[in-house]
């Protein structure tokens, strides 16, 4: 992400100075300031001085003539900040781009930038949902808006990643309430799971949990409804083969029994290959 991040700031700055009112060629003096002001951002973005930059790209902004100038500036102070993990301060001046600049034509990367650094603040999603959550949220809107977006590859592995840390936090707090025996909570969150989280790697468990728990409670038609959805997606999975020893109280017997006739089925395929009759 880091190296992609990098050529897409290039091309920003390739762009700035490609463009036709080129800022370096035969400006006017009242503007010789911000354009030399630009220049020492860019020297110091390629020197690796990022929070310097960032101030530069900043002041250069407010100072521009021309608001597809500022709005490169702007962005490039975002990207620096990003780089140096200042993201709160990233975040600020992303909202702001899109805020001031919506019809830029790299108001998709901006949006993209501000997702990231939502992601990035992700830590401990167990002592703080809420950076989890605010990314799921940005995400979600970006490939709403920008489903096509050379961004949303990398947006939607990330969505997968935090719809696994949310499916995850769900299932913990529902094997809480299954230890503590307190059935409608744990139902309650592994439906959560089930119906906001299916794609995740815990759906299977949280299908189990839920047979279990209407087994228990004596609700067999609601068991049977969860083992059903198991089987028919997860046959070969281990959480059906539990589910299915609840309804088959003697499928240890059959198994073990099977074993052995296949195991004795083979060994006469043996002695057979090696008999010289």
């Amino acid at each position: 992400m880091f190296r992609k991040l990098i050529y897409l700031l290039l091309i920003l700055i390739v762009n700035f100075g490609c463009s036709k009112e080129d800022p370096t060629i035969s400006k006017p003096a009242k503007h010789e300031k911000s354009f030399e002001i630009y220049k020492e951002a860019v020297a110091s973005l390629e020197a690796g001085d990022y929070f310097y930059a960032s101030k530069k790209f900043a002041e250069a902004e407010t100072i521009l003539p021309k608001i597809e100038f500022a709005a490169k500036a702007s962005i490039m102070s975002s990207y620096c900040l990003y780089i140096i993990n200042f993201y709160d301060e990233a975040i600020e001046n992303l909202e702001r781009f899109i805020k001031v600049y919506p019809a830029d034509k790299n108001i998709a990367y901006a949006n993209y930038l501000l997702a990231v650094s939502l992601y990035e603040q992700i830590l401990d999603e167990k002592k703080d949902i809420v950076p989890l959550l605010k990314s799921k949220e940005k995400i979600e809107i970006f490939l709403n808006e920008y489903p096509n977006s050379e961004y949303a590859l990398d947006l939607k592995f990330k969505l997968d990643l935090i719809n696994n840390q949310l499916a995850a936090k769900e299932l913990y707090i529902a094997k809480f309430y299954i230890q503590s025996q307190k059935w409608i909570p744990a139902i309650n969150r592994l439906k959560v799971i089930v119906e906001k989280y299916s794609e995740t790697i815990f759906i299977e468990e949280a299908l189990h949990r839920l047979v279990e728990i209407y087994y228990r409670l004596g609700l067999t038609d609601e068991a049977k409804k969860y083992a059903s959805m198991l089987g028919y997606n997860y046959q070969s999975g281990e959480w059906y083969e539990k589910s299915y020893k609840i309804f088959n109280k003697n499928y240890e017997k059959e198994k073990i029994k099977k074993d052995k006739k296949n195991k004795k089925t083979t060994l006469d395929k043996i002695k057979s290959l090696l008999s010289f009759k």
